[in-house]
């Protein structure tokens, strides 16, 4: 028999308001890739923390290569052999690629010779990225690309993967497949979670089903469906959304000609963005990570007021120079694609990060009322079923997903007139995933205007009325959605709309 990689035994961790892992057992084989799969709050994270030294169990034993180990930190996993992506990146935001990633590898080399393998292995792999970049100036695909670039250059032999094609579009998620196949063909066994079922079932030869942070069940993905999978991971089948075609109305967001220079040297040029968005209507941008979507939605939201005057309305009414505020006065509502330090603030409780988008709780005289926030916080906990100790839980104590259903829920408990969303479904599971569409869809049928920018084709065609592709800081045409084709928008999103294209579109 051979010696598995990895041994869980009877591993339980419990924190004050919930017992995120409860007699664990998992066994992963050299060579294996191994799918631990389960609805957000299931306890995933927690438990590839505790094989990454990240978090201590409170019992139960970890066996490595037919050894117990006590993996006090990530050092120390890393010496071992064990790599990991986070969802949440772990990124210094003023350091450059190669600097992040220098401060996880032997501390002899040069940072010259860390630049070179990093170009090297970005090649290799597909995953190209510029090393001399800051951090800060990436977007949230490029930043998922160096957590990936990180782990593959510690030649690791257990490689724990948390969500890794969130943001990743469906190319580079075939070449990431090429690469993790490649590596188990080589012997590196792979921990892999995900909420996207047909990954799993492409990539994987087992699985473990994790519910309420207990082991429900174990099983070969490969022969089961998405639906089966489902009703392992969540007891049923997401219900099925009811996109049904409404008129649109009037024209709420209008953008004409909107053409901005980069703040900086990686950021990209915007040029002659014409957009509009109908009350009663979901319109979507499809596009590859990093081409314009960040200098976008900064523009859109007002983090940007860089603008011409009337490049930017709302309402008919100029909003191009308008801070954030005033244009959430004018009904406009904002979802970053950065949960953590932009959506929500980490140390913050979850009542008091309603107050970042919404003042209802706040009385004439500048007073919170505690128990009004209070309470809207436990109403959208409760509504958006989000897994969480209470309003009082700091944002940053929640899963990705559990905070992303809390973030969203409350752009749309504010009741917009105009909702900007960023990557809605960012890591949650496929019964949360199908609560927000159909949380968006009712929003548009209620007579909200909704644009959603996401990299997952396969939302884009479910929720969209209508889509644009960006490419290069340009937007394409927009184009129904029942007339778009997978392949159509997929060429798009390398630039290859014709000006003929625009033309006609621009006279329809």
């Amino acid at each position: 028999m051979t010696t598995p990689r990895l041994a869980l035994a009877n591993i339980t961790k419990a924190y004050p308001a919930v017992v995120a892992n409860s007699d664990v057992s998992l066994t992963v084989m050299p060579g294996e890739t191994h799918a631990v799969l389960g609805e957000n709050g299931a306890g995933k994270s927690t438990l590839m923390k505790i094989i990454y030294g990240s978090v201590k169990p409170d019992q139960g034993t970890v066996q490595f290569n037919g050894r117990e180990v006590h993996i006090r930190n990530p050092q120390e996993a890393r010496a071992l052999g064990i790599s990991m992506v986070f969802q949440h990146f772990s990124l210094f935001d003023t350091l450059t690629v190669a600097e992040n990633v220098w401060l996880g590898l032997d501390k002899h080399l040069k940072l010259a010779e860390v630049t070179r393998r990093i170009t090297a292995k970005a090649g290799e792999y597909g995953l190209d990225i510029d090393a001399t970049r800051p951090v800060h100036t990436l977007s949230v695909g490029e930043m998922q690309r160096v957590e990936i670039i990180r782990a593959l250059l510690t030649d690791p032999k257990l490689l724990i993967l948390d969500e890794p094609t969130s943001v990743l579009t469906p190319q580079a998620v075939e070449k990431l497949f090429v690469v993790l196949k490649k590596l188990a063909a080589e012997g590196c066994s792979i921990l892999y979670i995900s909420h996207k079922l047909h990954e799993i079932r492409e990539l994987c030869t087992a699985c473990t089903v994790l519910r309420g942070g207990k082991v429900t069940g174990v099983c070969n993905p490969q022969n089961e469906s998405n639906a089966s999978l489902s009703r392992l991971m969540i007891g049923a089948e997401p219900p099925a959304l009811q996109h049904r075609a409404v008129k649109a109305g009037a024209t709420v967001l209008q953008v004409q000609g909107l053409s901005l220079a980069r703040e900086d040297q990686f950021g990209v040029d915007l040029e002659g963005i014409d957009l509009d968005v109908r009350a009663g209507e979901v319109v979507g941008i499809a596009g590859v990570s990093g081409n314009g979507q960040r200098e976008l939605l900064y523009a859109l939201s007002g983090e940007d007021c860089r603008a011409q005057p009337a490049m930017v309305r709302i309402f008919g009414q100029d909003a191009a120079r308008l801070r954030p505020g005033k244009r959430r006065a004018l009904g406009l509502h904002f979802v970053p694609e950065e949960r953590l330090g932009r959506g929500a603030v980490p140390t913050l409780s979850l009542a008091h990060n309603l107050l970042l988008t919404r003042n209802d709780a706040v009385g004439k005289s500048g007073w919170i009322r505690v128990r009004r926030l209070t309470e809207q916080a436990r109403e959208t906990i409760a509504r958006y079923k989000v897994k969480a100790g209470g309003p009082q839980s700091a944002a940053k104590s929640l899963s990705g997903g559990n905070l992303q259903k809390f973030i969203v829920g409350r752009e749309i408990d504010a009741n917009p007139k105009l909702l900007i969303v960023s990557q809605p479904t960012w890591g949650v599971d496929v019964g949360a995933a199908a609560q927000i569409r159909g949380a968006i869809l009712a929003l548009r049928d209620a007579g909200c205007a909704v644009l959603v920018v996401s990299e997952e084709l396969d939302e884009l065609f479910e929720i969209s009325d209508r889509l644009y592709v960006i490419a290069k800081g340009r937007l394409s045409p927009s184009v129904a959605r029942a007339e778009a084709t997978v392949p159509q928008i997929g060429e798009w999103m390398s630039g290859l709309w014709t000006r003929a294209g625009e033309a006609q579109h621009a006279q329809a």
